[in-house]
């Protein structure tokens, strides 16, 4: 969520920290600033909005000194303006945290006022200066603070005296230590860190770190000194820029034949299924899957798919409710996580709820992310850096991987046969090739764009897979339009959304010629008995028997019905992307959103 970098360094720190935070700005933000110490003395300057608001502010005000921390902030206690901005200050420390710290209310009455802000972070800053007071060295002042936090938290700490000292801990939210020749460096992620260095120290729950120049000192949460694995990443710049696009979302879409054939190469081996990762599906009995947001559609395909192919009973469940209402894990239950950035707060709270109880699977993007670290067996999905906060080729990718783990399970299980998997090989070894083809819609999804962006309210309709699909299309159209849409399974129609249909309501009924065809087809006529505006979007059979009447349509290429959710995410996601262009919102910063939701 929030953006973290610290540095130790040869050069001036200021620029190299607003160019890093600048790559963190997929993460979501509303404010921004830095602190550096300079001959032993410490100052900060901070801005609301973007990035270049700070960077005007440095220009008029500048901040010198080769060791400081920075942070993108998105609010969580208090809302965006400089006094709630880190980093926050108190004396001679200043510290960027992104988390909450649950038990601030409780600390802030231990501790003297008054308090320049709302954030529970600024609770922090003052506890630590208390025990600066004390006479404590700032190792043990920070450390004694940390002691004192209850929630969630990735901190860095700068001292006034020290410009060869930062103290890092974490504990729920993601924090990573980067190793340079005579430098350092703290960032919340690769990203941050990707210009300066390629290896990568990532602190486990509880950790903290004493970072100085000519190393790091990691210490677990008992106190005890331990040593962390130093992995090498390397972060593709060419997947960090937007390569003649005008936003990273359109980039990232299409992108999508390439990332899913880097997918299916990497789980598609001389005609057979094999995953990466092995996980032995024969003696599980139920499977349950966590997620939220898009992650979550994708598991509600996937419900689909596990019981269709494989033969076995799945929930979905929200990862936010899912601990919290007590769930029965039955014997020989399977939990699989699903997290684009791996580091998502419910779902790895999900996560550790279900260890001792069942066998866990995660589905991740970023394979050194807490998830894909803390899972039993974790899954890759190969889409590479998506900045976007809007999930596309990420989504996708998904998808893919959780059809081929449903045929692996089948095989498993002896629901699916050798000669099954060929077939499925053949029809997914096809898949990059038809969403190529299916991008070719865009310039019509464009057109449409001007008439959706009138509307105020917009309905999807969906039956079998498409259901979950169409939620992902409504999804999609409200995080970066702001255009209030809903989703239903076209059946559920008359019990009940009929009632908002008039004139002026578009509605996008997602219909590939599959099994349930004349039952949405049915759907749709009530729908345009009620004068409602459908825009149609089905293969080219569907067009031949369903298209009178019909206020627009979009031609998909024609696919297995089973496939179908991944190649009708391509329209989905065209026509909210264009509908947002068309309205100027912020397309890959929409807002009140983040990219990677690190607290609960």
């Amino acid at each position: 969520m929030c953006g973290i970098i610290g540095i130790l360094g040869d050069h001036q720190a200021a620029p190299i920290m607003v160019d890093a935070l600048r790559r963190l700005e997929y993460r979501g933000y509303d404010s921004a600033g830095i602190a550096t110490v300079q001959d032993g003395v410490l100052d900060r300057r901070r801005a609301v909005g973007k990035l270049v608001n700070l960077a005007d502010l440095l220009v008029e005000q500048p901040l010198r000194g080769r060791a400081g921390i920075g942070h993108t902030r998105w609010a969580t206690h208090g809302g965006p303006s400089v006094a709630n901005a880190h980093p926050h200050r108190a004396g001679r420390v200043a510290v960027v945290h992104n988390g909450i710290i649950e038990n601030f209310r409780e600390l802030r009455a231990t501790l003297d006022g008054p308090w320049e802000s709302e954030t529970d972070t600024e609770t922090i800053v003052r506890l630590c200066e208390s025990y600066l007071d004390q006479g404590m060295p700032p190792k043990e002042a920070a450390f004694t603070t940390v002691d004192r936090l209850e929630g969630a938290y990735a901190l860095c700490f700068l001292f006034e005296g020290e410009d060869d000292l930062l103290i890092a801990a974490r504990a729920g939210s993601p924090l990573a230590i980067g190793h340079g020749a005579g430098e350092m460096f703290v960032g919340s992620d690769a990203i941050a860190l990707g210009p300066l260095t390629d290896r990568l120290t990532y602190l486990e729950e509880g950790d903290r770190a004493v970072v100085t120049r000519s190393g790091v000192e990691i210490f677990d949460a008992q106190g005890g000194q331990v040593q962390r694995e130093m992995r090498r990443v390397r972060v593709d710049a060419a997947r960090i820029e937007k390569a003649g696009h005008k936003h990273f979302m359109a980039k990232e879409i299409h992108e999508q034949p390439q990332t899913l054939k880097d997918v299916l190469d990497a789980y598609l081996d001389d005609g057979r299924i094999a995953p990466p990762a092995t996980f032995d599906w024969t003696g599980i009995d139920r499977l349950t899957i966590v997620a939220c947001g898009t992650a979550h559609i994708a598991a509600t395909v996937a419900k689909y798919w596990f019981e269709k192919i494989a033969r076995l009973p799945v929930e979905c469940d929200i990862a936010s409710e899912f601990r919290y209402r007590d769930p029965v894990i039955a014997p020989g239950t399977a939990v699989m996580v699903i997290s684009q950035s791996g580091e998502t707060a419910d779902t790895l709270a999900a996560l550790r709820h279900a260890q001792g109880q069942a066998r866990t699977l995660a589905v991740v993007n970023v394979a050194e992310s807490s998830i894909a670290r803390e899972a039993e067996v974790a899954f890759p999905i190969l889409a590479g850096v998506e900045i976007g906060v809007a999930s596309t080729k990420a989504f996708v990718n998904q998808l893919a991987v959780l059809l081929m783990l449903a045929v692996r399970a089948g095989l498993d299980r002896g629901a699916a046969t050798a000669g099954t998997e060929a077939e499925w090989v053949a029809k997914l070894t096809a898949l990059p090739g038809l969403v190529s083809q299916a991008l070719a819609v865009e310039d019509r999804c464009e057109a449409l764009a001007h008439r959706l962006a009138e509307a105020t309210d917009i309905l999807f309709l969906g039956r079998g897979p498409m259901y979950p699909l169409a939620h992902e299309g409504a999804l999609k159209l409200k995080e970066i339009s702001y255009i209030h849409a809903e989703a239903y399974a076209s059946g559920e129609l008359k019990h009940g959304p009929i009632a908002l249909v008039d004139r002026t309501l578009p509605v996008v009924v997602l219909a590939p010629t599959d099994a349930l065809f004349d039952k949405t087809v049915s759907n749709m006529q009530e729908v345009m008995a009620r004068e409602g505006q459908v825009l149609l979007v089905t293969d080219a059979e569907g067009a031949r028997r369903a298209s009178h009447g019909v206020w627009e349509m979009l031609v998909m290429p024609t696919v297995d019905p089973v496939l179908a959710p991944i190649l009708y995410a391509v329209p989905a996601q065209l026509l909210a992307y264009h509908t947002a262009v068309h309205k100027g919102t912020d397309v890959d910063q929409p807002r009140n959103l983040a990219k990677s939701v690190t607290v609960e």
